[in-house]
């Protein structure tokens, strides 16, 4: 808590005067452009990751960057957090592309395959069903990547049945076929900093260099 308390007092003395114009234009509104989805975890930030600015990311993290299905009326199966969020950054931000951005060791994954019944944990226990389902297709389908370890398999395949958990809610599935919503699978490997996106071709992460970088930028047609 000590280094949270001056590590304030740092920003406004060191980081403050650079971003003081930016925060009085960011102070009654916001214009992102990305919702951001990502996990809880610690080693995970985004800002830093993909070199954004305030206002620049509209982000929602939670554990194992979940998101519950809606059911057919469009209301969310799970917690109404991120299903609020992604109305949110659509209805009224009006953003053009969400990311769901998984990571290496995360422990959410590594709790949906071992299932500590020890930990006494109810309501984490319930929340990562939403990963069950990646859970099963490792377990039938197998791995994107056969060499990395187990729980980072799952994290990959995480990412792509929550972009399909995604594509549940109809403002997402609308968007998306009138072109004006673009869905992004990324995958952080923490040990080497290098930050990984889903090419549906060769049914892999492949990493983001220049080259993969701008071809996908000239997916976007912007």
């Amino acid at each position: 808590m000590r280094k949270l308390i001056m590590g304030i007092v740092d920003f406004r003395e060191r980081m403050l005067p650079q971003y003081a114009e930016r925060f009085r234009e960011l102070a009654l509104t916001q214009t992102p452009d990305t919702l951001f989805i990502t996990c809880s975890d610690s080693r995970v930030v985004p800002d830093l990751l993909v070199s954004t600015h305030p206002g620049d990311l509209f982000t929602m993290r939670n554990v194992g960057n979940l998101i519950p299905p809606a059911a057919p009326d469009g209301v969310s199966t799970g917690d109404l957090s991120e299903a609020s969020a992604i109305e949110y950054a659509l209805l009224v931000l009006n953003v053009a592309n969400i990311v769901v951005c998984g990571h290496s060791e995360c422990g959410a994954m590594k709790a949906v395959l071992t299932r500590n019944t020890k930990l006494q944990a109810p309501n984490l226990d319930r929340w990562l069903n939403n990963a069950n389902t990646a859970a099963f297709r490792l377990e039938h389908e197998g791995a994107l990547d056969t060499e990395l370890k187990p729980h980072d398999q799952l994290s990959q395949l995480n990412v792509l049945v929550q972009i399909e958990h995604l594509m549940s809610y109809p403002i997402v599935r609308e968007r998306v076929a009138a072109g004006n919503l673009h869905l992004n699978g990324w995958w952080f490997d923490i040990a080497t900093g290098n930050m990984y996106a889903y090419e549906r071709s060769s049914r892999s992460f492949e990493i983001i260099d220049r080259q993969e970088a701008e071809r996908l930028v000239g997916r976007l047609g912007h």
